[in-house]
């Protein structure tokens, strides 16, 4: 099973929210998931990116790789800055 650490849309029309979580790569986008990483929330200025930073280390210990989008959100936050340009 490839895991992947992306985002999954929430909200209401034309006000969207973003959770982070980690899922198989198998599944749809808004589908399963195996665990919630964090929150991101482009309707603020700026833009409001929350981490548990103990389960995306552990995730990325395990194997997951990160999404494009995910990964800049990870790397904008600080968290595994030199794993995140390398994965």
């Amino acid at each position: 099973m490839a895991v992947r650490i992306r985002l999954t849309r929430q909200g209401t029309h034309k006000r969207p929210f973003y959770r982070i979580v980690a899922a198989d790569s198998r599944m749809p986008r808004d589908g399963r998931f195996l665990d919630i990483l964090g929150t991101y929330d482009p309707l603020h200025n700026p833009a409001v990116i929350q981490f548990d930073a103990a389960k995306v280390k552990e995730w990325m210990a395990k194997g997951a790789t990160a999404s494009d989008t995910a990964k800049q959100l990870i790397k904008k936050s600080g968290i595994l800055k030199e794993t995140a340009e390398t994965a």
